[in-house]
């Protein structure tokens, strides 16, 4: 092991040692307090968290792999990633938070069955076997959407500790080594602090993401790098991709011959782009993990602000990724000769997107700049994997133990409930990604991690997105009609990508797409259904009481100002 490895080790090590106190500092015993930060998280601080929660893997290292494997067609990703918060500031944030609900699971409970009447969130609404099918219904989703979500970071996780490191402990493998660190590590962050020690580390470690891409960018920048020189620069051949040990040119898929840097179709034809963008702009609206922030929120116009710090506050961090993503492509190149590059790349290309940005930190920093960079990397994968792990308690813990099995439960029986869901579906998301090979995976272009996050996305927008606007914005929807557009949308979703991933389906291929990012049909299908099924249904006798809480009266909005004082006045 060199002294950078050691380096990066004791840097990363001190992270982890750091957010650890933190969390423990902040921990609570109560169910609203672990679950949901006691709902007092203010504007700025939930954005950065929401932020740290949301830019995974896929966005830090992702992002810019995309870019620089193909592109525009790379930048897609950066744009539907960022875009997916305009629907959420429009029609989702500030009714979601006002309905006063725990969980996604828990919110479509209350939106068929009444608003709570105690003050513990939920505490006081009727049991009711129908109601109880729904929130099992969106258990099952919002499970199957963390599963996918977590497995690329825990992906990731390996391949940085790999590239890094080079050396696996206790008899494991470097990738495998990586896998196991970032899920033990979590796993304790998580347990240890719920939601209100996850909420500021999500936030330092967004701070820190942010500050690494600046740092990088305000280097290259120094060093005279001008974006526009560097998209020509690029373009100038043809663009080119590792296969085994050869460089090949890329086929455009959209207008025949070899692909450039600078015009699409090096990855996705028309199709294959509406598709994707589809995909990750109504998938944001449906991740557990990123809309169980909004339930922190004291009031539901808090929610609706901080989703407008959120916009910009990713619009920036994207626009860098992109831009860093550009300066790898050209950089790399030019810095082909250097001894340490060889196993990394052939003909000046590397044979991992994934390492981009943390080549280009050795690049302009040497040691000390992979170090920063892959510490970051870890960064985001921890920040992210603590969020869909608390969104897995919440489900498991509140939803199907409090709620289900055992009402009679206490605050105590739901935390250590989540906190069992914690361990196990950390456990789980790492054996999956101990079987995936990611040797195999690499050659699915323009990014492994990216290409995987979006599945994830593909299951959100499907199953959940379509119900949660239909519960928000249409009265007419009934609780089968929920269940039923749930089930339609996440069933076609899993088959289309079981199907496609089986048959190798090539997303340049109007079918392949549709596959590979089956938003685009399953989410119409699954609004279909529900409005069919809630049409046969009788007319729901009593929506107002849960339409008035989500969507606000004079006196709510009279509630919200005297919250917002309280929480200002406080300072808690």
């Amino acid at each position: 092991m060199t002294t950078i490895d050691l380096a990066t080790l004791t840097l990363f090590g001190l992270s982890i040692a750091v957010v650890s106190a933190l969390a423990w500092s902040r921990t609570r015993a109560t169910t609203v307090d672990f679950f949901l930060a006691g709902r007092r998280t203010g504007t700025a601080t939930n954005a950065c968290a929401i932020c740290g929660d949301y830019l995974s893997a896929a966005s830090f290292l992702g992002v810019a792999a995309a870019v620089y494997a193909s592109g525009l067609d790379g930048v897609w990703y950066a744009t539907g990633f960022a875009a997916g918060f305009v629907p959420v500031l429009l029609f989702v944030a500030a009714p979601l938070r006002r309905l006063g609900a725990v969980s996604l699971p828990d919110f479509l409970a209350a939106r068929f069955a009444g608003p709570p009447s105690g003050p513990g969130g939920t505490q006081g609404w009727g049991r009711d076997p129908l109601t109880d099918r729904v929130r099992l219904v969106a258990v099952v989703a919002v499970e199957l959407v963390i599963l996918s979500y977590l497995v690329p970071q825990s992906v990731g996780s390996g391949l940085t500790w790999d590239l890094l490191v080079g050396t696996g402990l206790l008899g494991l493998s470097p990738y495998a080594t990586g896998v196991v660190v970032s899920a033990v590590a979590v796993s304790l962050v998580v347990i240890v602090g719920g939601m209100r020690g996850t909420t500021w580390n999500q936030a330092l470690q967004f701070g820190f993401l942010l500050a690494v891409l600046v740092w990088l960018a305000a280097i290259i920048t120094a060093g005279g790098f001008r974006y526009d020189v560097a998209v020509e620069q690029a373009s100038a051949g043809p663009l080119t991709a590792v296969v085994g040990d050869h460089v090949v040119n890329v086929p455009d898929r959209m207008h025949g011959g070899d692909a450039s840097f600078a015009r699409p179709g090096a990855r996705y034809g028309a199709t294959g782009q509406a598709a994707l963008l589809v995909t990750l702009i109504l998938g944001t609206a449906g991740l557990p993990h990123v809309m169980n922030r909004y339930f922190t929120s004291p009031t539901g116009r808090a929610a609706r602000t901080t989703t407008v710090w959120v916009l910009g506050l990713a619009g920036l961090f994207y626009a860098l990724a992109v831009a860093l993503g550009t300066a790898a492509r050209v950089l790399i190149a030019q810095a082909a000769d250097e001894p340490w590059l060889a196993p990394l790349t052939v003909d000046g290309v590397l044979r991992v997107p994934e390492h981009a940005l943390l080549v280009l930190g050795r690049l302009v920093a040497g040691g000390t700049g992979i170090g920063v960079v892959a510490t970051a990397a870890f960064a985001a994968m921890v920040s992210t994997m603590g969020g869909l792990l608390l969104a897995a308690a919440a489900s498991w813990g509140h939803d199907v133990v409090a709620r289900v099995l055992r009402p009679e439960a206490g605050p105590g029986e739901a935390v250590a409930a989540g906190r069992v869901a914690i361990v196990a579906v950390s456990v789980l998301a790492a054996l999956v990604a101990l079987v995936v090979e990611p040797a195999r995976l690499l050659g699915t272009f323009p990014s492994v991690i990216a290409t995987m996050v979006t599945w994830a996305f593909a299951l959100a927008g499907s199953a959940i997105t379509p119900t949660l606007l239909a519960s928000i914005w249409w009265r007419r929807t009934t609780a089968r009609g929920a269940i039923a557009g749930i089930t339609v949308g996440g069933g076609i979703a899993v088959m289309a990508l079981v199907v496609g991933l089986a048959t190798g389906a090539d997303p340049a291929d109007g079918l392949g797409a549709i596959l590979l990012a089956p938003t685009l049909v399953a989410a119409p299908l699954s609004a279909l259904t529900l409005a069919v099924v809630s049409r046969r249904d009788p007319t729901p006798t009593d929506p107002t009481r849960a339409w008035v809480r989500m969507h606000g009266t004079a006196a709510d909005r009279q509630v919200e100002r005297m919250t917002a004082l309280t929480v200002r006045g406080g300072r808690r």
